[in-house]
């Protein structure tokens, strides 16, 4: 069995702060551009379509209750994501909410979301939809990689079916049949089945279907006029120049089944363009309802960027015998009808990805669909659609569109900034959509123009600014996301590829690359040497797999500093620190190969030096998985470093006050620990964060200067990363975070 963490505050408000508010007791805001991160499995209430609720691939799970406008996070101790079950609410009370808590079995919410308890008797992971009888709430059924499981008490006891085998994707409750001996119906990778007594035996139903690779499946079946539909979703193929597969569609419960590949529909078999998809269209999501099981809705992979070749969403009234499209969200064709987004309005065009989608049971018009980074909502069957991950805001004097969060926070950042020379001004590090700012304390935001981008678009790591030239920013950019982190860490994505330092002198708005001298590779930090001359800035960067160089000219050629450093085999710098005396420390974190972490090179490294020679002083405690390394400002010799489990035991933070000669762990909360971060206005008051594997918090606050912590659950994400401070808002900090955007809260 499981246990789910109640915390006190749990769904989060998405109300922006107004610039120069501060934080109220306890109250916690997403603030930043949403959006942005991959999401899966939407769901939408038919006895409220305007409640609905979808998972993250970052452990993030989210709630609305206006029709997808506005969105809160559920705090982590209640509630984890999975991105392989949909959730399902009950079909005649929109507060009750079924859902996979994470891996470990499910859990059930009475209150909207607000407040879980698990479903007793039911362990695993799960994967596909949680299906509930519309006319019988109390049946209901869920799978795993192997299992189909049926409850009859409303999830108190649960029972394997036995007769269908692969891995489970959806089912349906035939709301004609009788209530008291239901047929029902599932599918999985491997067919689709028919029970004539709720659940108990069941018979296979793929006669006619061209293969049993069964990719999406949907009923519908309307008490009132007693019609049945049953549609399904095969592999498509070419086959002597002709389109097989796709959309099939039953009339007689599942006895026999006949194509559904209606005119309008996309049955190419070739490739229109150089970015398609692929030169045949895969059907990856079919759904229809009870409320009209004539009414279907298809989700293809693109054969071309172009409509009528495009990823979009089909539509039909008539059961699969014609189709349209009702989605086209980019700008350069006929037809827009979707909201664009700040990636639209800025970059000019759609980014197509096959999308996801839930359709009210109650009104086949309702409709939530989610399409990478993007989620988009319509009630009136895709004439046009509303965009719920983000909200334009009014433009600030002339510095572009600007944007509203609206709590769908699914990106991963690095750091957050006060501008020290321009306060009102914030900036955000960011995976995957690089670089934002903002111009009014970080109550709306801008996106970086195709202009002035920098040529490495993926992952802004870090910035660093002159102390003296107003809107001077040196920035580490790379392709490589996710560095130091354990998809790297581990070797599960690749550490290869380009990235280096640019320098805007503009705020942010317009970036080049300062870059001669330096390796095309990823950059992970940037160091500004705040005693240099103005006119000839010292600057230190860390290259990831590449060392330490520096610039005695501000960034305009770099040289190798990397002698004592790493080894020739290892120099993968996840991060550079200069101390207010002009110590540097680099961190650098071991290869994995041959399935262990191996010791040449890592640790954590000194320069007193400039660079010119390097010092590895961790010989007294192995760090192999650094994860960050802060100094107090008080004296360089005080060194805190966020390790994590390369080894048993070798998690935790950890403190030196003798600059590397003696360790000592002054917390211990999980796997993987991030960093510390010390209060600039409270002395003695030291932040701790771990990011991936929290049993609990993944922030912790200790006011007595490392003897006892405490941890701040009111935050709901789990996985934080670095925490800032606000000079103008000495009540608030800034929580960056893997994969929930970033988080503004009190102090204590």
């Amino acid at each position: 069995m499981f246990r789910i963490h109640v915390a006190g505050l749990v769904l989060i408000s998405v109300a922006a702060l107004l610039p120069g508010a501060r934080a109220q007791t306890g109250k916690w805001e997403p603030i930043g551009l949403s959006g942005g991160g991959a999401m899966y499995t939407p769901a939408i209430s038919g006895a409220n379509p305007k409640r609905m609720m979808l998972n993250c691939d970052m452990s993030g799970v989210y709630v609305s209750q206006d029709g997808g406008d506005d969105w809160q996070m559920i705090n982590h101790l209640q509630l984890r994501s999975n991105t392989r079950c949909r959730p399902a609410f009950h079909p005649t009370d929109p507060r009750t909410i079924y859902a996979a808590n994470g891996w470990a079995g499910m859990a059930v919410s009475h209150d909207g979301g607000e407040h879980w308890k698990p479903v007793p008797n039911l362990e695993g992971n799960l994967v596909g939809d949680i299906a509930i009888d519309e006319g019988r709430p109390q049946n209901m059924m869920t799978g795993t990689e192997g299992h189909i499981l049926r409850s009859q008490d409303e999830g108190q006891t649960w029972a394997v079916c036995s007769g269908p085998t692969g891995t489970y994707l959806s089912a349906h409750y035939d709301q004609t049949s009788p209530v008291t001996n239901r047929t029902c119906f599932v599918a999985t990778t491997k067919g689709i089945w028919r029970s004539n007594d709720g659940g108990f035996s069941w018979e296979k139903r793929t006669t006619y279907l061209p293969e049993e690779a069964i990719l999406s499946f949907s009923g519908g079946s309307d008490r009132k006029s007693g019609r049945v539909v049953l549609y399904c979703s095969v592999p498509s193929h070419e086959s002597s120049g002709r389109f097989t597969g796709g959309v099939y569609r039953s009339f007689d419960k599942g006895t026999t089944w006949q194509p559904a590949m209606g005119a309008g529909i996309n049955t190419e078999t070739k490739a229109f363009d150089p970015w398609s998809m692929g030169p045949i269209a895969q059907y990856a999501h079919v759904v229809t309802t009870d409320a009209d099981p004539n009414r279907v809705y298809a989700c293809n992979s693109n054969t071309g960027v172009p409509p009528p070749h495009h990823a979009t969403v089909f539509r039909s009234d008539d059961a699969g015998e014609s189709w349209h499209s009702v989605f086209q969200a980019d700008p350069r064709f006929p037809g827009l009808n979707v909201a664009k987004d700040y990636v639209v309005t800025v970059d000019g065009q759609f980014y197509q990805d096959v999308a996801d989608i839930a359709v009210s049971g109650s009104d086949p018009d309702h409709i939530v669909m989610v399409n990478g980074g993007c989620l988009y909502a319509t009630s009136n069957g895709g004439k046009d659609w509303t965009c719920g991950h983000t909200r334009p805001a009014p433009e600030t004097a002339g510095e572009g569109p600007m944007w509203f969060c609206t709590g769908l926070v699914v990106t991963s950042t690095w750091n957050y900034y006060v501008d020290p020379l321009s306060p009102t001004m914030h900036y955000i590090c960011y995976t995957d959509i690089g670089f934002a700012r903002s111009f009014d304390r970080g109550r709306s935001w801008s996106w970086w123009a195709p202009k002035g981008r920098a040529p490495w678009t993926n992952t802004c790591y870090q910035l660093a600014f002159d102390p003296s030239v107003r809107g001077r920013i040196w920035g580490a950019f790379s392709e490589i996301h996710d560095i130091g982190n354990g998809n790297i860490v581990w070797g599960s994505h690749s550490a290869h590829g380009k990235g280096g330092i640019c320098v805007s002198d503009d705020h942010g708005a317009t970036w080049k690359v300062s870059n001669q001298g330096l390796p095309l590779a990823p950059a992970t930090s940037v160091v500004v040497d705040a005693n240099s001359p103005a006119e000839r800035r010292i600057l230190y960067a860390g290259m990831f797999g590449e060392g330490v160089y520096r610039s005695d000219n501000g960034g305009s050629t770099w040289m190798a500093k990397n002698e004592g450093l790493g080894s020739p085999t290892n120099r993968r710098v996840t991060r550079v620190v200069m101390a207010l005396d002009g110590t540097l420390f680099a961190t650098i974190s071991a290869n994995f190969s041959n399935g262990k972490f191996q010791d040449d090179g890592a640790g954590i490294y000194r320069s007193i030096d400039r660079g010119e020679h390097w010092l590895c002083i961790s010989r007294s405690q192995s760090f192999l998985w650094p994860k960050d390394l802060n100094v107090d400002p008080r004296d360089s010799r005080i060194l805190y470093v966020g390790a994590a489990d390369a080894r048993a035991d070798q998690a935790g933070l950890w403190r030196t006050k003798d600059g590397g000669a003696h360790w000592a762990r002054i917390l211990k909360q999980g796997p993987e620990h991030f960093g510390a971060y010390l209060s600039p206005t409270h002395p003695g008051w030291i932040y701790a964060t771990l990011t991936e594997g929290a049993p609990k918090e993944g922030l912790w606050l200790s006011k007595d200067d490392g003897e006892t912590w405490k941890p701040i659950s009111g935050l709901p994400f789990s996985n934080a990363q670095r925490v800032a401070f606000d000079p103008t808002n000495t009540d608030a900090i800034y929580v960056t975070t893997f994969g929930g955007s970033v988080w503004r809260g009190p102090a204590e």
